[in-house]
């Protein structure tokens, strides 16, 4: 592998970490990456893998030592993200290489608009069992579903049924996050690895940035200004991503 390829993987790994944990996509850059660097979609998404499970170890252990709590009830959530994981992966698993990749187009052309739209302002409330309905698991399952099958935009999945439907502090919504996600991962990154789908040489270097940026992210207490900064620099890198996508 090229220096500059490793450099690469290793800086865009810090930058989607770090987005990752403190909004949503990430996967949009690391994903789209993988393919621009020789890798098959399949091959690409079960890299991406890697860098999930890894930068979401990074970002819970650092959210623990901060203090975070509810951690009992985000694994009662984790539980149905699971199933729907493993579902998910298995699905991706199905499809041919110029579906995946067509699907991924629209995936984040879609993410990419909805990242723009304002975040309406909630009279938040921290989380209690009984508020767990029958529905917000079921959304849960949906989340592991879309997760295991791809990934990107995730996040935003999570800011609509936790913040938006639960009305959870969008600070806690980042630990739910991280954690839901690291215990569905898990088992999806193992369906990957038993059917071939993973290079571990490019995933370990974008985890290792991964990981960086994630730790950054729970320590660095980012302003407004400096959240619109990172969210339209991701956006023109999704632009760039996706042009060189259609054309290519």
């Amino acid at each position: 592998m090229p220096i500059w390829e490793a450099a690469a993987l290793v800086a865009i790994g810090v930058a989607a970490g770090f987005i990752n944990v403190l909004s949503a996509g990430g996967s949009m850059m690391t994903l789209p990456l993988l393919m621009l660097l020789g890798l098959p979609p399949q091959e690409a998404n079960g890299t991406n893998r890697v860098t999930i499970v890894l930068q979401s170890v990074s970002a819970v252990g650092n959210f623990l030592r901060a203090g975070a709590a509810y951690i009992g009830l985000s694994l009662r959530l984790a539980l149905p993200a699971v199933a729907g994981s493993l579902l998910g992966a298995w699905l991706a698993l199905q499809v041919s290489d110029v579906l995946f990749e067509a699907i991924l187009i629209v995936v984040m052309s879609v993410s990419a608009v909805m990242m723009l739209l304002p975040q309406p302002k909630r009279d938040t409330r921290p989380l209690t069992p009984e508020r767990l309905t029958p529905l917000i698991y079921l959304a849960m399952f949906g989340i592991g579903l879309y997760g295991g099958f791809i990934q990107v935009g995730v996040g935003i999945l999570f800011i609509v049924v936790l913040y938006r439907l639960l009305k959870i502090d969008l600070v806690q919504v980042n630990v739910f996050k991280v954690l839901i996600v690291l215990v569905y991962s898990v088992p999806a990154l193992v369906l990957f690895v038993w059917f071939d789908q993973v290079r571990w040489h490019y995933g370990l270097l974008l985890a290792l940035g991964s990981m960086t940026g994630a730790w950054l992210a729970v320590k660095v207490n980012m302003s407004p200004r400096g959240a619109l900064w990172i969210k339209y620099l991701t956006l023109a890198v999704i632009a760039a991503i996706l042009l060189r996508l259609l054309l290519g």
